[in-house]
């Protein structure tokens, strides 16, 4: 039953280009500027017209220059773009292109920034008023009421920076205690946030800032490298993922708090679409969005982490799905079953990331089952006579090492132990002994026969005839075994975790405990 699915798959998708594929519209988006925000959005719009196969977008970005933006919609209307997706560099400047566009009957959806103008079709964006007043409302909390702020605004004119300065300025206006030393005007890049702090603390070194809050994250990181240590509290807003985002700058304590402007492509698209086929709509949609600060941080960002690890896996299927459909260049037919094999693909992974989940819970498993935990079979336990005469045939040159060297040896896998039922006195005794010690480094097997009252040899003799293993080899798994066990009950790093079970080189621990249970450290609590 399960082979047939992807056959069924194919089959609708015969019949439905067969039928005569949807309208194809040609969507325009004009990009007041290009950073990492708007490349997340940019993702996130080709992501969503992957789900409408009778969308293509066309974009274009201004480089923050009102004339470049007004030129480029211009040409995209001129270009038969269908519907034009557009987020206004500043609120004057650029409204009489998007009017013209209206004009001309071409649905014009306003995202993120705003318009003088009342000829749009619909608008969606976060509240950035209230983004600014969160974020003041925190500021006063975080100060205790009394501190003195240095604020660096966004662009000159755009909606965002203005309503976000209002919002903070309406939330700490009745808390006499914060004073403003000033609001530096910033253009949202981190350069010029730093060249204007930098010129203002010139000019006033005799104030002491506490706390500096800027119009986004990257405005509030420029104005951190102006100052010098000791660092005041610095905010922002974006609270983007991923590497450098404003969550892991949070979450690494270089920004005091962030929030999350969403940017939501996916969202977007999916209200185009629903214009163009004539669909219900909101005209107005403000997005959700959050405070991240110390104390969520760490969830957003392992939460955004995986979201954006499995849309980058999702969006190299696409990718690869593209290029095939462009080197046939062919009919709709193609298009429908390059679509199958993506769904089949997708599939696929789905089966081989739950096999993988399925590994490492067995992985997991075995823990509570290794050699260190096995009882020892009766058939393998050793007789007086055996033991007795180990201890006269052999010399101390015949035993092992008292531990490896991490850089002359590799570590080994314990080898396997068929489980018995009882297990010895002596096995028990020497469990004990290793278990007291485990987090001392230079425990040696000479250090374990002293506990035992053993020589060397007679405990290695012993142990061997016992388990079938070394005493070191034994104190290994003990150790790896304690580890696992740190690892998924408390929130220690893997470095402490290596020195708290007695390893003197984290990366000889890793190396010991990807050996022993197929996975890095990490990957434990994942």
């Amino acid at each position: 039953m399960r082979k047939s699915i992807p056959f069924i798959v194919l089959l609708a998708a015969l019949l439905a280009s067969c039928s005569g594929g949807k309208v194809r519209y040609r969507v325009g988006v004009s990009q007041c500027s290009a950073d990492i925000w708007r490349d997340k959005q940019n993702a996130e719009l080709k992501m969503g017209a992957y789900f409408h196969s009778n969308v293509e977008l066309k974009f274009a970005a201004a480089y923050d220059s009102d004339e470049r933006q007004v030129q480029q919609i211009d040409s995209l209307v001129q270009s038969g773009i269908d519907l034009l997706i557009v987020a206004p560099n500043q609120v004057q400047t650029i409204s009489p292109a998007i009017d013209r566009a209206y004009d001309k009957g071409i649905p014009v959806i306003v995202f993120e920034r705003k318009t003088s103008s009342q000829k749009y079709t619909a608008f969606i964006s976060a509240d950035n008023y209230e983004m600014g007043r969160v974020m003041g409302e925190y500021i006063v909390t975080r100060l205790h009421g009394q501190g003195t702020i240095l604020e660096i605004k966004g662009l000159e004119g755009s909606s965002p920076s203005i309503e976000r300065h209002n919002g903070f300025m309406d939330a700490i206006k009745d808390t006499p205690g914060i004073k403003v030393a000033a609001s530096l005007q910033g253009d949202w890049t981190e350069p010029t946030a730093y060249d204007v702090t930098r010129q203002w603390l010139s000019q006033h070194k005799d104030v002491a800032i506490d706390l500096v809050f800027g119009a986004n994250d990257r405005t509030a990181m420029g104005a951190r490298r102006a100052f010098g240590a000791p660092f005041p509290l610095f905010c922002g807003i974006d609270g983007l993922p991923g590497e450098n985002g404003g969550i892991m700058l949070v979450r690494d304590s270089l920004l005091d708090a962030s929030y999350i402007y969403p940017t939501h492509g996916d969202q977007i698209i999916d209200l185009a679409v629903s214009i163009l086929e004539g669909a219900p709509y909101k005209k107005e949609t403000l997005l959700m969005s959050a405070l991240v600060t110390s104390d969520n941080a760490k969830v957003l960002y392992l939460q955004s982490e995986e979201m954006m690890e499995q849309a980058h896996r999702l969006d190299l299927l696409h990718e690869k799905a593209d290029s095939y459909l462009h080197a046939l260049d062919t009919q709709r037919i193609i298009n429908w079953l390059a679509l199958s094999i993506i769904v089949l693909l997708v599939v696929v992974f789905v089966l081989f990331y739950l096999s993988h989940l399925r590994k490492v819970a067995l992985r997991r498993e075995r823990v509570v089952h290794t050699l260190w935990n096995m009882e020892i079979a009766p058939e393998a336990a050793p007789s007086a006579s055996e033991t007795d005469a180990s201890a006269t045939e052999s010399t101390p040159e015949t035993a092992p090492a008292a531990e490896e060297d991490p850089t002359e040896e590799p570590c080994a896998p314990v080898g396997e132990t068929t489980p018995g039922a009882v297990g010895g006195a002596f096995i028990s005794r020497f469990r004990e002994a290793v278990e007291a010690r485990l987090d001392n480094s230079d425990l040696s097997v000479d250090d374990l026969a002293a506990d035992m009252n053993l020589s060397r040899v007679q405990l290695y003799r012993k142990v061997k005839a016992v388990t079938g293993s070394s005493p070191v080899e034994l104190l290994r798994t003990a150790r790896l075994n304690r580890a696992y066990q740190l690892l998924l009950t408390t929130d220690k790093s893997v470095s402490e975790v290596a020195y708290a079970v007695g390893f003197t080189a984290p990366s000889y621990f890793t190396k010991c405990f990807k050996e022993e249970y197929g996975m890095v450290p990490g990957d434990v609590r994942k």
